[in-house]
């Protein structure tokens, strides 16, 4: 009996010895660790306290090689869930939920995180009123950074009704006649050749549509605002 507990506590021990630092729970969990890379890995718990008007809050989730990955849970210090992010490659990834300090739901965003391996990324535009149908496809330089695509819904916390949704494509606000709001860096694909329109050899620059002329001469000379771009720090 004796030689199988020194038996397992060797083991225990090897085990934490891929470890340069971790948190041991009383039930004998590691969390925070931390590899001989200086790499955060597996389950985490994070907390930050009140600071100069900013509240403090209580996350966890999991790493991989140093970046967020997965469900990600965001707590009040009084134990409400504010937030709950989903990542990819560190980034934000998918459907992402925040409620305010009372537990009401806020909004609901989609983003997509690109992969970092490729340069650019292609995805389909579909339809406001019918999903379900393609209108076009567009290519997307990937910048690093998650963006905005799919529906957003923001709701009234108190009654839980909607207030407002809007649809993106890439970082760019979808319109109901199927255009884009800032389009300038989204270029469609030319069907015949795979290659953007852009990229096509005496191809001119599609005119814009109304809806867009009608948007950039009432928001002409207005100071631009800063956009939140899925990109977290640990």
């Amino acid at each position: 009996m004796r030689s199988i507990f020194f038996l397992l506590l060797l083991i225990s021990t090897s085990g934490y010895g891929q470890y340069k630092s971790f948190v041991l729970t009383k039930r004998g969990d590691t969390l925070n660790r931390v590899d001989m890379k200086g790499l955060k890995q597996g389950p985490w718990s994070v907390h930050v306290d009140d600071l100069r008007g900013e509240r403090g809050y209580e996350e966890e989730g999991y790493f991989e090689n140093d970046q967020k990955e997965g469900v990600w849970k965001k707590y009040s210090l009084e134990g409400v869930k504010i937030a709950e992010e989903n990542f990819r490659w560190g980034k934000l990834n998918g459907k992402q939920e925040y409620f305010t300090y009372n537990g009401g739901l806020l909004r609901v965003e989609n983003w997509r995180a690109m992969d970092p391996k490729v340069a650019f990324d292609t995805v389909a535009v579909y339809d406001i009123k019918d999903p379900s149908k393609i209108i076009d496809w567009v290519v997307v330089k990937n910048e690093g950074v998650s963006m905005r695509h799919g529906k957003w819904t923001y709701y009234d916390p108190r009654e839980g009704t909607v207030e407002a949704t809007e649809n993106y494509v890439m970082n760019k606000l979808q319109t109901e006649d199927g255009g884009m709001i800032d389009d300038e860096n989204i270029k469609p694909l030319a069907v015949s050749t795979g290659k953007t329109k852009a990229d096509t050899a005496g191809a001119k620059k599609p005119a814009k549509p109304q809806a867009i002329l009608d948007y950039e001469k009432k928001n002409s000379g207005k100071k631009k605002i800063k956009v939140r771009d899925g990109n977290t720090g640990n």
